[in-house]
């Protein structure tokens, strides 16, 4: 499963300097680097965001000599940090500051603090904003990838922003690096446009796809249906709860949420992070019953299902679900028809396997030929699909409005973007299809920042 806990190292920087009044102070520098720390680890942790220091690591617990790089290094892998923020705290050592990117190998953040001192007599104590120019060429030098926040101050709403930012793009990568993910079946075989590259997302990125055929998938849906009944029986209330049943389908009830308990045995048993699943072909003719329900059940217990056999599909709905620390549910809402009479208004659609906490108030979503049929709320979505062409992967993303627009089957939202036709021919164009994820917020600048630290990974964007 993925792991949206993400704990940032904090190393403020200095130049090695001799101390002195005037130009790079060391004790400014060092009182400067403390007290931000601290009001980093009081103001900006979360249950999601820890930190790490340098207490106890090296004696004035700001960084500068080469010498204490590996001292420094050891004690963030010691703490498994997920990235690092380097804090200028006067003009700083790029060459220290390179060597710890390049050993530890996670995101790195380039901040300068707000240079503020400026005394009667002219003199300044800190550069801070000076030596981040320093510090960037080298990290190129060393073709280190990382990202930048604009010299401000620690309190304001601008830090407090870029850093909740980071963080999100530091889950993303280390979800993103190993990622497991099922491959339960195989495509249907008039979706030609769902292939997909194993060799080539182990090697280029280090996925790991894992098989799941679906004679295993019908032994173990058998095996629920004889030992579990007690919680098929919860899910079955749980289904009459929340929808308008048809008459055909609560008979079979039971033997859909039998999915909800077959795909968690899945995760468990394979150590999976999203799975990618045929769903209307062979496993209605294995369990003689149609996921697409379930999926919606298991996307809002954080278990991420993309249907149709899109393993690309699930891969983006991991890294959104990563974007938003697992709060929002991401969802397969493909590119289906355009509005009727707006002509920048298009029906992002799918047979029946959003998450039901998506649902629109006011109306009560239905189950109907054992699909859901319920419009989603109105929002704002990102809207992003990770693929491929001739080996170049990106990623499209761009958001929308929810918009009015025609009842129609299935789950579905009406989305409103700035420039459909844009879109349209961008899909058109390749190396995308139809099939989109979506997620409630706006992640675009996340996924932009994402893609700097994963190489042959480029974002294209539509904003």
């Amino acid at each position: 499963m993925l792991n949206y806990n993400v704990k940032i190292g904090l190393v403020p920087m200095r130049r090695d300097c001799t101390p002195r009044p005037g130009a790079f102070n060391w004790e400014i520098a060092e009182a400067r680097g403390r007290e931000i720390v601290a009001y980093i680890e009081e103001h900006y942790a979360t249950e999601n965001v820890t930190f790490a220091d340098l207490k106890g690591v090296i004696p004035v617990e700001t960084f500068y000599a080469e010498s204490d790089v590996e001292k420094v290094a050891a004690h963030m892998r010691a703490e498994k940090v997920d990235a690092l923020l380097m804090i200028n705290a006067n003009f700083g050592c790029e060459e220290a500051a390179a060597l710890l990117a390049q050993e530890m190998n996670v995101p790195v953040m380039l901040w300068a603090p707000l240079d503020e001192r400026f005394d009667a007599d002219g003199m300044r104590y800190t550069d801070s904003q000076c030596g981040i120019f320093g510090i960037s060429r080298q990290m190129q030098r060393y073709n280190i990838p990382f990202t930048f926040l604009n010299s401000c101050r620690v309190s304001e709403q601008k830090f407090a922003e870029g850093l909740d930012r980071f963080a999100r793009v530091a889950c993303m990568v280390k979800n993103f690096r190993g990622m497991r993910v099922g491959q339960v079946g195989m495509r249907p075989k008039i979706f030609c446009s769902v292939i997909f590259n194993e060799g080539e997302l182990m090697q280029r990125f280090g996925l790991h796809i894992v098989p799941i055929n679906n004679a295993l998938v019908a032994k173990k849906f058998n095996k629920i249906l004889q030992e579990r009944d007690a919680e098929l029986v919860e899910g079955e209330k749980l289904f009459l709860e929340r929808y308008d049943v048809d008459d055909f389908t609560k008979p079979l009830l039971k033997r859909i949420y039998a999915f909800v308990l077959l795909f968690k045995e899945l995760f468990e048993e394979y150590n999976l992070d999203a799975i990618s699943s045929e769903c209307w072909t062979s496993m209605e003719m294995a369990c003689g019953v149609l996921p697409c329900s379930a999926y919606g059940f298991l996307l809002d217990e954080g278990y991420l299902v993309s249907c149709e056999s899109d393993m690309h599909a699930a891969i983006t709905m991991a890294l959104l679900s990563c974007a938003s620390f697992g709060k929002n549910p991401p969802f397969m809402g493909e590119f289906t028809v355009r509005h009727p009479q707006d002509e920048n208004v298009e029906l992002l659609w799918h047979c029946g396997p959003f998450p039901y906490s998506l649902h629109r108030e006011g109306k009560k979503p239905v189950e109907y030929i054992q699909r859901q049929w319920f419009e989603a709320k109105h929002s704002k979505y990102t809207v992003a699909r990770f693929d491929q062409d001739d080996g170049k992967y990106m990623i499209l993303n761009g958001t929308c409005e929810s918009a009015d627009g025609p009842f129609t089957n299935g789950t579905y939202v009406w989305g409103r973007f700035n420039d459909l036709d844009k879109w349209e021919r961008r899909l058109i164009e390749g190396p995308y299809i139809h099939h989109m994820v979506e997620i409630e917020g706006d992640y675009t600048k996340e996924i932009e920042e994402f893609c700097k630290f994963v190489p042959h990974l480029k974002p294209d964007s539509m904003n």
